[in-house]
Order: structure tokens, then C-alpha cells, then sequence
């Protein structure tokens, strides 16, 4: 990429990032409430996100071969307790993935 390419890339990026940032509070403004399906979607996408998620970090676990899936269920396991204890998605995130990785790692 030429000089001009690349600063024109980065300044698409840098306008892209700054709009989608803003969009929301120039269309939500504080003084009118927030519409029904945005306050559903703010409660059921994190959820959803979490859902696949999952499905997408076990979508390569073979049972079969060797660790037998172990390492993914036990961080699972870890990271459903966590979030009944604390009640805290990014929390229970971390926990599990770095007790998937000191599994992986130091264990299987």
C-alpha cells in the first residue's frame, strides 16, 4: 500500500469507530426514554452472545482423540459456578478461560 492508501484506510477506520460510538447517544438522547426493543435487546443479547460463544469454542472438541473434551468441560463447569456466584459475565468469562488455559497448559 502506498502512503496515501494506507492514511486513507486508517482514516475510514478512525470514522468508522468515532460514528459508531457516537450514533447511539446522538439517537438516544437523555431527555426522551429509550425505546421497548433497544431495552430488550440490552437484555437479551449478552445471552445470546455467550450462547455462541460457547458453540463456537466447542464447535472443534472431539470426544475421541486426546483429552477427551476434560480440559472444556471442567472450564465450563468453572465458569457456570463462577457466574452463580458473582452474577458477573466478564468475571465468569476470565475465570473460565484462564482456568482453560492453566488446564491446557499445565495438565492435559
Amino acid at each position: 500500500m502506498t502512503l496515501t492508501q494506507e492514511i486513507i484506510t486508517i482514516s475510514m477506520c478512525v470514522l468508522a469507530t468515532v460514528s459508531t460510538r457516537a450514533l447511539p447517544f446522538i439517537l438516544f438522547s437523555s431527555k426522551r426514554p429509550t425505546p421497548k426493543y433497544i431495552q430488550y435487546l440490552g437484555k437479551a443479547l449478552p445471552g445470546a452472545v455467550f450462547a455462541m460463544l460457547i458453540v463456537y469454542c466447542l464447535k472443534g472438541v472431539d470426544v475421541t482423540q486426546g483429552s477427551h473434551g476434560i480440559p472444556e468441560a471442567i472450564a465450563i463447569a468453572v465458569t457456570v459456578v463462577v457466574h452463580l456466584i458473582k452474577r458477573h459475565m466478564l468475571i465468569s468469562m476470565a475465570v473460565g478461560t484462564a482456568c482453560y488455559m492453566v488446564l491446557v497448559q499445565f495438565i492435559f
